[in-house]
């Protein structure tokens, strides 16, 4: 764990008894954005945002944190099919290392094997386009990776 990383158990208890999460689904070209209810149940895709550069990529997202009151952060982190971390992982904490300077704010990292083809896979059995797809899909794999970490939430409680 790195300085402000910590685990979902310890975020439980410094927690205040409402307000929102935010999940983030970090791709090279894009940032999908997730919100939580301010009862911590519900995990909803919120937005997109195109990655450009650090600065402007770390702006665009404590915007939104700010814009909802973010209590905690919860990246998805890209491990290997075998819970190794390969170079996208290593870029994910790289991410949050300088993110961290930025922000106060706690956060966690929750495993996301698979979140992409979940729901990728859900969106083909609605018959959504290819581009439909391809708009949608970061923003509610963050909605997926989110979800996960409130259902733990909701287990530890």
């Amino acid at each position: 764990m790195t300085a402000n990383a910590t685990s979902l158990e310890e975020i439980a208890r410094s927690l205040p008894p409402k307000g929102r999460l935010m999940g983030l689904d970090l791709g090279t070209k894009t940032i999908g954005l997730a919100l939580s209810d301010i009862e911590r149940r519900l995990a909803s895709p919120l937005d997109t945002i195109k990655r450009v550069k650090f600065s402007a990529d770390a702006e665009a997202l404590l915007k939104r944190a700010a814009d909802f009151e973010i209590q905690a952060l919860v990246f998805g982190l890209p491990l290997n099919m075998d819970g190794t971390e390969g170079p996208r992982a290593q870029a994910t904490r790289a991410f949050m290392r300088n993110l961290r300077k930025l922000t106060p704010l706690p956060f966690v990292f929750w495993d996301e094997r698979l979140s992409t083809a979940a729901v990728t896979r859900e969106l083909i059995a609605q018959d959504a386009s290819r581009a439909k797809r391809a708009e949608v899909v970061d923003r509610m794999a963050a909605a997926y990776i989110l979800q996960g970490a409130l259902d733990r939430l909701a287990r530890l409680a």
